[in-house]
Protein backbone atom coordinates (compact mmCIF):
# COMPACT_ATOMS: atom_id res chain seq x y z
CA UNK A 1 0.00 0.00 0.00
CA UNK A 2 1.40 3.62 -1.01
CA UNK A 3 2.57 5.35 1.99
CA UNK A 4 2.31 9.03 3.41
CA UNK A 5 4.88 10.11 1.13
CA UNK A 6 3.68 8.70 -2.03
CA UNK A 7 0.27 11.11 -1.60
CA UNK A 8 2.02 14.21 -1.04
CA UNK A 9 4.08 13.84 -3.61
CA UNK A 10 0.96 13.31 -5.34
CA UNK A 11 -0.70 15.95 -4.19
CA UNK A 12 2.31 18.29 -5.43
CA UNK A 13 2.28 17.34 -8.69
CA UNK A 14 -1.36 17.46 -9.07
CA UNK A 15 -1.24 20.91 -7.99
CA UNK A 16 1.54 21.99 -10.28
CA UNK A 17 -0.39 20.47 -12.86
CA UNK A 18 -4.15 21.29 -12.65
CA UNK A 19 -4.45 24.27 -10.12
CA UNK A 20 -5.97 27.37 -11.58
CA UNK A 21 -6.88 25.36 -14.58
CA UNK A 22 -10.00 24.62 -16.14
CA UNK A 23 -10.31 20.83 -15.81
CA UNK A 24 -12.27 18.59 -18.05
CA UNK A 25 -13.57 15.25 -15.48
CA UNK A 26 -14.93 12.08 -16.46
CA UNK A 27 -15.29 8.06 -15.81
CA UNK A 28 -14.40 6.46 -18.51
CA UNK A 29 -14.94 3.10 -16.55
CA UNK A 30 -18.59 4.78 -15.17
CA UNK A 31 -18.19 4.06 -11.78
CA UNK A 32 -17.85 7.99 -11.09
CA UNK A 33 -19.83 9.54 -13.66
CA UNK A 34 -22.25 11.26 -11.60
CA UNK A 35 -19.71 13.41 -9.72
CA UNK A 36 -17.16 13.45 -12.15
CA UNK A 37 -20.19 15.52 -14.20
CA UNK A 38 -20.35 18.11 -11.07
CA UNK A 39 -16.74 19.13 -11.45
CA UNK A 40 -16.63 18.92 -15.01
CA UNK A 41 -15.56 22.53 -16.25
CA UNK A 42 -14.53 23.34 -13.08
CA UNK A 43 -10.89 25.18 -12.14
CA UNK A 44 -9.10 22.87 -9.60
CA UNK A 45 -8.32 24.74 -6.83
CA UNK A 46 -5.55 22.46 -6.08
CA UNK A 47 -4.89 18.80 -3.67
CA UNK A 48 -3.14 18.16 -0.40
CA UNK A 49 -2.82 14.99 1.57
CA UNK A 50 -3.18 13.98 4.81
CA UNK A 51 -1.71 10.80 5.91
CA UNK A 52 -2.98 8.69 3.06
CA UNK A 53 -6.08 10.40 1.95
CA UNK A 54 -5.67 12.64 -0.83
CA UNK A 55 -8.11 15.89 -1.79
CA UNK A 56 -8.56 17.83 -4.92
CA UNK A 57 -10.24 20.64 -4.13
CA UNK A 58 -12.85 22.19 -6.21
CA UNK A 59 -14.96 25.21 -6.04
CA UNK A 60 -17.82 25.73 -3.58
CA UNK A 61 -16.35 23.63 -1.27
CA UNK A 62 -16.04 20.21 -3.77
CA UNK A 63 -13.36 17.47 -2.66
CA UNK A 64 -12.52 14.22 -4.63
CA UNK A 65 -11.11 11.87 -1.81
CA UNK A 66 -9.26 9.72 -2.70
CA UNK A 67 -7.76 6.45 -0.96
CA UNK A 68 -5.51 4.63 -3.38
CA UNK A 69 -5.50 1.21 -1.01
CA UNK A 70 -3.54 -1.70 -1.54
CA UNK A 71 -3.54 -1.36 -5.39
CA UNK A 72 -4.58 2.21 -6.91
CA UNK A 73 -2.18 4.37 -8.81
CA UNK A 74 -3.20 7.89 -9.78
CA UNK A 75 -0.77 8.99 -12.87
CA UNK A 76 0.08 12.33 -13.53
CA UNK A 77 1.18 13.12 -17.41
CA UNK A 78 2.02 16.93 -17.75
CA UNK A 79 2.41 18.86 -21.00
CA UNK A 80 1.58 15.39 -23.34
CA UNK A 81 2.01 15.49 -26.92
CA UNK A 82 -1.17 13.88 -27.67
CA UNK A 83 -3.71 12.26 -25.04
CA UNK A 84 -4.47 8.01 -25.64
CA UNK A 85 -7.34 6.70 -25.35
CA UNK A 86 -8.17 5.36 -21.72
CA UNK A 87 -6.64 1.93 -20.95
CA UNK A 88 -8.16 -0.67 -18.01
CA UNK A 89 -10.16 0.24 -15.37
CA UNK A 90 -9.88 4.23 -15.21
CA UNK A 91 -11.87 5.24 -12.32
CA UNK A 92 -11.73 9.24 -13.01
CA UNK A 93 -9.71 11.09 -15.60
CA UNK A 94 -8.14 14.86 -15.19
CA UNK A 95 -7.68 16.62 -18.62
CA UNK A 96 -6.78 20.49 -19.29
CA UNK A 97 -5.40 22.16 -22.17
CA UNK A 98 -1.63 22.64 -21.96
CA UNK A 99 -0.41 25.22 -25.10
CA UNK A 100 -0.33 23.26 -27.97
CA UNK A 101 -0.74 19.98 -25.95
CA UNK A 102 -3.01 18.42 -23.03
CA UNK A 103 -2.18 17.39 -19.35
CA UNK A 104 -4.06 14.51 -17.96
CA UNK A 105 -4.57 11.96 -15.16
CA UNK A 106 -5.39 8.76 -14.75
CA UNK A 107 -6.74 7.18 -11.57
CA UNK A 108 -6.84 3.27 -11.56
CA UNK A 109 -7.68 0.66 -8.71
CA UNK A 110 -7.84 2.81 -6.05
CA UNK A 111 -10.34 2.19 -2.85
CA UNK A 112 -11.99 5.05 -2.61
CA UNK A 113 -12.77 7.71 -5.19
CA UNK A 114 -15.84 10.26 -3.89
CA UNK A 115 -17.22 13.66 -4.22
CA UNK A 116 -17.71 14.71 -0.77
CA UNK A 117 -18.34 18.25 0.77
CA UNK A 118 -15.80 20.44 3.41
CA UNK A 119 -17.63 18.33 6.18
CA UNK A 120 -17.09 15.14 4.86
CA UNK A 121 -13.38 16.14 3.93
CA UNK A 122 -13.15 17.31 8.29
CA UNK A 123 -14.75 14.40 8.58
CA UNK A 124 -11.89 12.58 7.30
CA UNK A 125 -9.38 14.25 8.95
CA UNK A 126 -10.98 14.20 12.51
CA UNK A 127 -10.55 10.08 12.44
CA UNK A 128 -7.12 10.87 10.93
CA UNK A 129 -3.90 11.06 13.29
CA UNK A 130 -1.18 13.33 12.56
CA UNK A 131 0.52 13.12 9.74
CA UNK A 132 4.39 13.86 9.86
CA UNK A 133 4.47 15.43 6.60
CA UNK A 134 1.90 18.21 7.38
CA UNK A 135 3.49 21.82 8.77
CA UNK A 136 -0.07 21.54 11.50
CA UNK A 137 0.90 18.49 12.85
CA UNK A 138 1.08 17.99 16.30
CA UNK A 139 3.43 14.87 17.66
CA UNK A 140 1.79 15.04 21.15
CA UNK A 141 -1.74 13.94 19.60
CA UNK A 142 -0.49 10.68 18.57
CA UNK A 143 1.51 10.67 21.87
CA UNK A 144 -2.01 10.94 23.89
CA UNK A 145 -2.75 7.39 22.63
CA UNK A 146 0.68 5.85 22.45
CA UNK A 147 1.48 6.50 26.20
CA UNK A 148 -2.48 4.86 27.42
CA UNK A 149 -1.76 1.84 25.39
CA UNK A 150 -0.47 -1.43 26.20
CA UNK A 151 -0.71 -2.47 22.08
CA UNK A 152 2.32 -3.11 20.88
CA UNK A 153 4.25 0.11 19.28
CA UNK A 154 4.73 -1.71 16.16
CA UNK A 155 0.81 -2.18 15.96
CA UNK A 156 0.30 1.39 16.97
CA UNK A 157 2.35 3.00 14.52
CA UNK A 158 0.36 1.58 11.72
CA UNK A 159 -3.06 2.48 13.23
CA UNK A 160 -4.00 5.77 11.00
CA UNK A 161 -6.01 7.12 13.68
CA UNK A 162 -2.75 7.48 16.10
CA UNK A 163 -0.77 8.22 13.29
CA UNK A 164 -1.31 9.05 9.81
CA UNK A 165 0.68 8.22 6.47
CA UNK A 166 3.09 5.41 8.56
CA UNK A 167 2.85 1.94 6.35
CA UNK A 168 4.83 -0.99 6.87
CA UNK A 169 8.30 0.47 5.55
CA UNK A 170 8.51 3.23 7.60
CA UNK A 171 7.41 1.44 10.90
CA UNK A 172 9.84 -1.05 10.27
CA UNK A 173 12.35 1.28 9.52
CA UNK A 174 12.09 3.67 12.59
CA UNK A 175 11.63 1.53 15.44
CA UNK A 176 15.34 -0.31 13.46
CA UNK A 177 16.52 3.33 13.56
CA UNK A 178 15.73 3.67 16.98
CA UNK A 179 16.42 0.24 18.88
CA UNK A 180 13.26 -0.52 19.86
CA UNK A 181 11.46 -3.78 19.94
CA UNK A 182 8.03 -3.72 17.85
CA UNK A 183 6.22 -5.76 20.25
CA UNK A 184 6.80 -2.96 23.36
CA UNK A 185 3.66 -1.72 24.82
CA UNK A 186 3.23 2.01 23.83
CA UNK A 187 2.74 2.74 27.06
CA UNK A 188 6.16 1.86 28.10
CA UNK A 189 8.13 4.28 26.00
CA UNK A 190 9.64 7.40 27.39
CA UNK A 191 8.30 10.86 25.77
CA UNK A 192 11.45 11.29 24.45
CA UNK A 193 11.67 8.70 22.88
CA UNK A 194 8.42 8.77 20.89
CA UNK A 195 9.39 12.65 19.91
CA UNK A 196 12.89 11.20 18.72
CA UNK A 197 10.97 8.67 16.82
CA UNK A 198 8.50 11.42 15.29
CA UNK A 199 11.57 13.84 14.43
CA UNK A 200 13.13 11.00 12.42
CA UNK A 201 9.56 10.09 10.45
CA UNK A 202 9.19 13.78 9.42
CA UNK A 203 12.99 13.56 8.04
CA UNK A 204 13.01 10.58 6.27
CA UNK A 205 9.30 11.23 4.83
CA UNK A 206 10.27 14.29 3.43
CA UNK A 207 13.28 12.62 1.97
CA UNK A 208 10.31 10.16 0.63
CA UNK A 209 8.67 13.05 -1.34
CA UNK A 210 11.62 14.95 -2.86
CA UNK A 211 13.24 11.59 -4.24
CA UNK A 212 9.78 9.41 -4.32
CA UNK A 213 11.73 6.31 -2.73
CA UNK A 214 12.08 5.25 1.15
CA UNK A 215 16.07 5.12 2.10
CA UNK A 216 16.22 4.66 5.89
CA UNK A 217 19.68 3.71 5.66
CA UNK A 218 22.46 5.75 7.48
CA UNK A 219 25.82 6.96 5.53
CA UNK A 220 27.85 4.41 7.37
CA UNK A 221 25.96 1.54 6.10
CA UNK A 222 25.28 2.31 2.50
CA UNK A 223 26.34 -0.59 -0.16
CA UNK A 224 29.14 1.82 -1.68
CA UNK A 225 30.67 2.18 2.59
CA UNK A 226 29.74 -1.65 3.42
CA UNK A 227 31.31 -3.15 0.18
CA UNK A 228 27.70 -4.91 -0.57
CA UNK A 229 25.45 -5.28 -3.69
CA UNK A 230 22.22 -2.62 -3.53
CA UNK A 231 19.34 -3.77 -2.50
CA UNK A 232 16.98 -5.22 -5.49
CA UNK A 233 13.56 -4.87 -4.99
CA UNK A 234 10.57 -3.80 -6.39
CA UNK A 235 9.79 -1.49 -3.53
CA UNK A 236 13.10 0.61 -4.42
CA UNK A 237 15.79 2.19 -1.40
CA UNK A 238 17.98 1.35 1.21
CA UNK A 239 16.91 -0.37 4.02
CA UNK A 240 17.38 -1.84 7.24
CA UNK A 241 15.18 -4.51 8.11
CA UNK A 242 11.94 -4.40 5.72
CA UNK A 243 11.27 -7.11 3.38
CA UNK A 244 15.13 -8.55 4.55
CA UNK A 245 13.93 -11.75 6.75
CA UNK A 246 16.59 -14.52 6.71
CA UNK A 247 19.15 -11.76 5.60
CA UNK A 248 22.01 -10.43 8.20
CA UNK A 249 21.47 -6.94 10.12
CA UNK A 250 23.93 -4.32 8.05
CA UNK A 251 24.70 -2.98 11.91
CA UNK A 252 25.19 -6.44 13.88
CA UNK A 253 24.97 -9.29 11.24
CA UNK A 254 22.16 -11.26 13.26
CA UNK A 255 19.15 -12.42 10.82
CA UNK A 256 16.74 -10.06 10.35
CA UNK A 257 13.35 -11.85 11.67
CA UNK A 258 9.75 -11.24 10.25
CA UNK A 259 6.35 -12.16 12.26
CA UNK A 260 2.49 -11.03 11.47
CA UNK A 261 0.97 -8.53 13.57
CA UNK A 262 -2.45 -7.51 12.74
CA UNK A 263 -2.28 -9.01 9.50
CA UNK A 264 0.67 -7.52 8.11
CA UNK A 265 4.17 -8.24 7.90
CA UNK A 266 6.79 -7.40 10.33
CA UNK A 267 10.36 -6.94 10.10
CA UNK A 268 13.13 -6.29 13.10
CA UNK A 269 16.47 -7.51 13.96
CA UNK A 270 16.02 -9.18 16.84
CA UNK A 271 19.96 -7.99 18.39
CA UNK A 272 19.12 -4.62 17.53
CA UNK A 273 15.64 -4.06 18.88
CA UNK A 274 16.07 -6.53 21.73
CA UNK A 275 12.77 -7.56 23.87
CA UNK A 276 11.87 -5.12 26.12
CA UNK A 277 11.50 -6.58 29.94
CA UNK A 278 10.03 -3.73 32.20
CA UNK A 279 12.18 -3.41 35.28
CA UNK A 280 9.15 -3.14 37.46
CA UNK A 281 8.52 -6.74 36.48
CA UNK A 282 12.49 -7.93 37.00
Amino acid sequence: MPEGHTLHRLADQLTTTFAGRVVRASSPQGRFTESAALVDGQVLVGAEAWGKHLFAEFPDERFVHVHLGLYGRFDVHPRAATVPAPVGQVRLRLLAEEGDGWSYADLRGATTCDLVTLAGRDAVVERSGPDPLRADADPERAWARIRRSRAPIGGLLMDQSVLAGVGNVYRAEVLFRHRVDPMRAGSTLRHGQWLGMWDDLVALMREGVRTGRIDTVRAAHLPEVMGRPPRQDDHGGEVYVYRRAGQPCHVCGATVRTTELQGRNLFWCPRCQRRFRSRALQ
